[in-house]
Order: structure tokens, then sequence, then C-alpha cells
């Protein structure tokens, strides 16, 4: 028996992430009022190599759950930017590790701070055992939807 309680119309609503996408927007308003000249996409490419320097390409579309093509893109504009330099790997020249200037690392702390902001805004007058909840729910619809089907 189906467990969507959804009604029609919901759903969609619900999976193209109105929630996620205003975040985005606010975050992106805020790097720009700032003078931050950075996209969301790129900063969660910087996000991920704060994390962990050194992640070849195909890691960072894991990692951020985007296609090869644009990984690409947002690194060649990141590289751009002076944020970011590619590496080629030594035991394999045609994988590039990704590593951070010393530009890109300036700016982990400011934009972070503006992400934390955001973020409490956010969830201002969210309960936090409601906040708990929902994480453990889209973690488990995460999993559900990560599994292969067989």
């Amino acid at each position: 028996m189906p467990n969507n309680q959804f009604k029609k119309g919901e759903l969609y609503s619900f999976i193209t992430g109105k929630a996620s996408t205003a975040i985005a927007r606010c975050l992106q308003k805020k790097f720009n009022t700032r003078g931050l000249n950075l996209t969301i996409e790129q900063w969660s490419v910087l996000y991920q190599l704060w994390k962990k320097e050194g992640l070849s390409q195909q890691e960072l579309c894991k990692a951020t759950y985007r296609d090869k093509p644009s990984i690409t893109r947002l690194v060649d504009n990141l590289e751009k930017l002076n944020l970011v330099k590619r590496v080629a790997a030594n035991n394999d020249r045609r994988i590039n590790r990704i590593y951070l200037t010393r530009q890109g690392q300036k700016l982990e702390e400011q934009s972070m701070v503006l992400a934390e902001e955001t973020l409490n805004e956010a969830l201002k007058t969210v309960p936090m055992e409601q906040i708990e909840v929902c994480k453990l729910v889209l973690q488990v619809v995460y999993d559900n939807l990560k599994t292969p089907i067989p």
C-alpha cells in the first residue's frame, strides 16, 4: 500500500524543492549584497573543497550531485576567478585534482557566516524537534531513491 499522503499538486512542489530554492535565492542575494562574486553553484563546489581539498572532478560530481559537463564548467569558471587550480594526479595525468587557491580559502569564513545566517533565518520559527524529524525523513527519502531498484 502506498505511503503517499500528498494531494495532487503538492508532490510536484515538494519534489522541486521550493524551500531549497528559496534558501538558495536568499543566500545568493546575501553574496551579491556583500560583494562576493560567486554563484550558489560555485559555492557548492568550494564548500566540498573546504571540507576536503584535492578531490577529482568525478568526486566533485558525486559530492555535488552534478554531471561531468556541469562540474567542468564550474571548475573552469572558478579557475578564471582564481579560486581553484587543477593539478594533474601523480599516478594518472588524465585525472585532475582540484585545489583551492589562497583566494579560494579566504572565501570560506565569510561565505559560511552568510550560509549560517540564511539557515538561521529560514528555520527561526521551526521547533528543533520538527527540524530533527524533517532531517530524518529527508534522509530516508534520499536513501530510498539512492539504492538501485532491482
